[in-house]
């Protein structure tokens, strides 16, 4: 029988694991910069969790969860997204309390059923972060500057920037109205597909989330939300495009976005990429103001967003901008016969120890075999341990890729390790 991953989840094996970590660290180091502190949150949620917070009118919930009982009976969900498991972090700990804003980032796999597809894998990750207690528009510019700065500085610079306001739920009920009256003929000849027939009367604003090609051509000529938001919600989206002008952020207003999840309100926001790889969209998020009290906390307001690491790669190898990331062996340690392989162990153990990247044999080869590793590995220097090394303290430091030969003591290190850490 052939065992072999499951589909739309893939293994990550080196040299590739470098890019990931390349990416993770560049993105902790920003988001320390902007005040946000990680968080780590299970990988799976009791279902209603996602149900009450996601919103069960969404493909995400109706279509794409990794949903089962567990042995006591109880229903769990693997977590299709990470804004909800934070929120219910942020009240379980009791983060309310402690001094606001709560800023939080994450790094997390996440576990969608749809079709696998470039950048799109049923086990993804995601990079998100999260802002809790502050209404002010001031935060809502200021995330969308941590993402547009984590793609910048990884190296995507041809990025546009769509923001939109899809308001309160005061105003968005009156939007409503508008979208029934405009979807009701296309209900009742049977145009629209069954999902959008069934959002009609619960969230009619999920239609133009729909993913059917019928279903989106009609929702183009649907009232635009932008029209409907009231004094308040259009106030706020004026301050925040104030802001992103203060910080140079160029941006377009694009009145078609609203998010395929149902706690957004107000700000929503999407950086998409020409770059072919991606599909497109290689970041979004938005304000929601109601989740936490629609998880049972009190009113807390709170925006985020989230990128797909998946994307962000392929869009930086598209661009030509991934940096080399060789993690070659500093230097190789061949040994001859086996008395010399205790004094190998030891002179192994000290360079690591004191930061050097150090290989050697461990699989009984011929010295001229060891060469060879030494050269497919990419070691930058070679070393060759004899008895006469042995005794000698001493021996031939080989630069492999000019050749040239160095005499170095094995008694003291020093020189050998500035040498190979040059």
């Amino acid at each position: 029988m052939a065992i072999t991953a499951p589909r739309g989840t893939a293994d990550i094996l080196a040299p590739d694991i470098l890019k990931w970590k390349y990416i993770e660290k560049k993105i902790s180091e920003i988001s320390s910069r902007f005040g946000y502190s990680e968080i780590r949150t299970p990988v799976f949620e009791h279902t209603e969790l996602f149900e009450r917070g996601v919103g069960d009118t969404t493909d995400v919930v109706q279509k794409e969860m990794y949903t089962f009982n567990d042995k006591g009976g109880r229903s769990i969900t693997l977590r299709p997204e990470g804004t909800a498991s934070v929120a219910r972090a942020f009240l379980e700990h009791n983060i309310y309390a402690q001094p606001l804003p709560a800023k939080l980032c994450y790094n997390i796999t996440c576990y969608r059923y749809e079709k696998p597809q470039a950048g799109r894998l049923r086990e993804f990750h995601q990079f998100g972060a999260e802002c809790y207690g502050t209404s002010d528009p001031t935060v809502d510019a200021e995330v969308i500057s941590l993402a547009k700065t984590v793609l910048n500085e990884l190296g995507i610079e041809k990025l546009t920037l769509n923001i939109n306001s899809i308001g309160c739920p005061s105003c968005r009920a009156k939007y409503n109205e508008a979208l029934k009256d405009y979807f009701r003929p296309y209900i009742e000849d049977g145009t629209l597909c069954g999902t959008c027939r069934e959002r009609f009367d619960k969230n009619p604003l999920r239609i133009l989330d729909c993913k059917s090609p019928v279903c989106g051509e009609i929702a183009k000529k649907a009232p635009v939300l932008l029209d409907y938001i009231c004094d308040e919600c259009r106030d706020h989206f004026e301050e925040v495009k104030k802001h992103l002008e203060a910080m140079g952020i160029e941006y377009n207003v694009d009145g078609t976005i609203v998010r395929g999840l149902d706690y957004y309100t107000k700000t929503v926001f999407e950086f998409k990429t020409a770059l072919s790889g991606t599909a497109g969209t290689v970041c979004g998020g938005g304000r929601y103001d109601g989740l936490i009290e629609q998880l049972g906390g009190a009113a807390t307001p709170g925006i985020g967003f989230a990128m797909g690491i998946e994307r962000i790669i392929l869009a930086l190898e598209e661009a030509g901008a991934m940096p080399d990331l060789s993690d070659v062996p500093d230097i190789f340690i061949a040994n001859i016969g086996e008395e010399t392989k205790l004094f190998v162990t030891a002179l192994t153990d000290k360079l690591r120890k004191a930061g050097v990247k150090c290989e050697r044999d461990l699989c009984n080869r011929s010295l001229k075999a060891q060469m060879k590793y030494a050269d497919k590995c990419g070691a930058r220097f070679s070393m060759v341990i004899g008895g006469d090394e042995a005794e000698k303290k001493s021996a031939t430091l080989k630069n492999m890729a000019v050749k040239e030969q160095t005499e170095v003591s094995l008694e003291n290190l020093d020189e050998l390790i500035k040498i190979v850490k040059e």
